[in-house]
């Protein structure tokens, strides 16, 4: 069952340089991201035209574009749906995941500027400080957090055909459903992970950096696992 329109906010901004059709394809990529879309979800032209207040010709293409990346595939009927990763394809993200932020890591230890050491350590604060009045917030937080703290990552290590790639990776993982930041501990493990990659890079010890992020990556392996094993 497609989520609630309301999730993937307003009409598409107009004036900022970008192609309409561009721009569709952001807001969905973005949704994905969100969660507002999982895997199993149906996207409609006419609907998905409604809520971002376009004409059908723009969501035409923005939808083409993601059916060509595999993001999407043909439903029975009209309309495509989200597709659902199986176990081979998990194991190849992840196994892709891992090279990526451990490269991007040992590069941000030799490029990384002290504001940008500090910004990671800023958004591992807001990581740590995340309300947990409610539970399935505090998870939608903390993903938001941790994608921040790996784009940040990222972008100090000045390479922009890995931080594309990062980016597009990212836009997968969105496929795979709830963060793994719902299993239990799994909050403390990542932040401990995330502090001793910081530290890493702010020593400036690449070998070490990139160690630990790939070994943080394995880890949030083992608990997808476990959450694909319940449902």
């Amino acid at each position: 069952m497609a989520r609630r329109p309301t999730k993937t906010g307003g009409s598409i901004a107009r004036g900022d340089g970008v192609a309409l059709g561009e721009a569709v394809f952001r807001s969905l990529c973005e949704a994905l991201q969100a969660g507002s879309y999982r895997a199993g979800d149906r996207l409609r032209e006419e609907e998905v035209a409604q809520r971002l207040k376009v004409s059908r010709t723009p969501v035409r293409e923005a939808l083409g574009r993601l059916a060509a990346r595999g993001f999407v595939e043909p439903a029975g009927g009209r309309g495509l749906v989200v597709r659902n990763l199986d176990i081979s394809e998990v194991l190849e993200l992840y196994a892709m995941r891992e090279i990526m932020e451990g490269a991007a890591a040992r590069l941000a230890a030799e490029h990384a500027s002290a504001p940008e050491v500090d910004a990671l350590r800023d958004i591992e604060q807001a990581f740590v400080e995340a309300s947990e009045t409610d539970a399935a917030e505090m998870a939608r937080d903390r993903a938001r957090l941790n994608r921040a703290f790996h784009e940040a990552i990222c972008r100090a290590a000045r390479n922009r055909y890995l931080d594309n790639a990062s980016r597009e990776l990212q836009d997968w993982i969105a496929l795979l459903g709830p963060t793994t930041f719902t299993v239990a501990g799994r909050p403390a493990t990542s932040h401990d992970e995330h502090q001793a990659i910081i530290e890493a890079i702010a020593t400036r010890d690449g070998d070490k950096a990139e160690q630990l992020a790939r070994g943080h990556i394995r880890e949030a392996l083992r608990c997808r696992l476990k959450l694909l094993q319940k449902q």
